[in-house]
């Protein structure tokens, strides 16, 4: 009962098992990168969409680069901001983990 098992990746095609393993991408990150690139592409300034969101820019910006994890609250505010549901926003992140971990030596965590 006190033994530890490590757990053992799969190998197959889309999990490589040799060579180094790239850093896993975070939720945060893929949340901030969304966010970033759906203003990006409205041609948005991070005033404008933090004003809009009811935060500040700095945490916005720490957002989008995916340095603080926000609260649903503030999750949906920006979402919000940018004509999206946390849904969508969600959606869309899960989507680019999942794009990660499809790649060679890609893996996911999920902080806390």
């Amino acid at each position: 009962m006190s033994a530890v098992v490590p757990l053992h990746r799969r190998s197959g095609p889309s999990r490589p098992t040799a060579g180094p393993a790239a850093p896993e991408p975070l939720w945060r990150e893929a949340v901030g990168t969304e966010l970033r690139e759906e203003r990006a592409d409205r041609g948005e300034r991070l005033v404008d969409v933090a004003a809009r969101a009811g935060v500040s820019v700095q945490y916005l910006s720490e957002v989008e680069r995916g340095l603080k994890e926000p609260s649903s609250e503030v999750l949906a505010a920006v979402a919000g901001a940018l004509d999206l549901t946390v849904a969508e926003l969600a959606g869309r992140a899960s989507s680019r983990l999942a794009r990660a971990v499809a790649a060679p030596g890609g893996a996911v965590r999920l902080a806390a």
